[in-house]
């Protein structure tokens, strides 16, 4: 069983190498993530903001599109890979900040953001609970969180869990864990975030908004 720490390590290790590609055409396994941008788009639509986080930015794609459609909101994505970062600042959009960090233990003051989405990153996450924790303390009163990542019916869960990320970990990949609905119930309760609306999706993927 890896540590925390080692999980993180081949987080960056695994980004470092996917940052140059990450946005292109050879992507690869790393093209699924555009299916949940219309989720995400979708949800945002349905209320104002201001201040929004990206939590495992990448190389700021989902933030791109955002800020083509609205460039007067601020945004802020956050990534533990520096070279993800580094390629995301490349694109000098106006108002953007990006932070290299933990989405464990989010660098931020609390109270500071009215949305926070996440798509695709959770399942890097070795402490999950820390990272719902550390979401209700930077949101503000009644914000938003948004996530999608995977789900499954419990024997597919159980498959991807103990066979098919395991080996993702043997070629470098820094996948934990996928979880079920009543494990996300369960983290939303610990932190107490309210569940506006969680479902199982197309795709082995699930779609949750919580709210502090």
């Amino acid at each position: 069983m890896r540590t925390a720490e080692e999980y993180k390590d081949l987080t960056i290790k695994e980004f470092t190498k996917a940052a140059d590609i990450y946005e292109t055409d050879q992507a690869g396994i790393y093209e699924m993530c555009k299916d949940d941008y219309p989720y995400i788009a979708a949800e945002l639509e349905k209320e104002d903001y201001q201040d929004l986080l990206d939590c495992g930015c990448g190389t700021g794609p989902m933030i791109s599109l955002l800020h083509e459609k609205d460039a007067t909101k601020h945004y802020t994505g956050l990534d533990i890979t520096p070279k993800m970062i580094e390629v995301a600042k490349a694109k000098n959009l106006r108002g953007v900040d990006w932070v290299v960090g933990d989405c464990e233990n989010l660098p931020f003051e609390e109270n500071s953001f009215d949305v926070i989405i996440c798509s695709n990153s959770f399942h890097h996450y070795p402490n999950p609970q820390k990272f719902f924790n550390s979401v209700k303390r930077v949101l503000r009163p009644n914000g938003r969180l948004i996530l999608q990542d995977y789900t499954a019916p419990s024997i597919v869960l159980w498959f991807m869990n103990h066979t098919e990320m395991p080996l993702a970990n043997l070629i470098g990949h820094g996948d934990v864990k996928a979880y079920s609905l009543d494990e996300i119930r369960k983290f939303c309760s610990v932190a107490d975030l309210k569940i506006d609306n969680l479902e199982a999706c197309e795709k082995f993927r699930m779609h949750l908004v919580a709210r502090k």
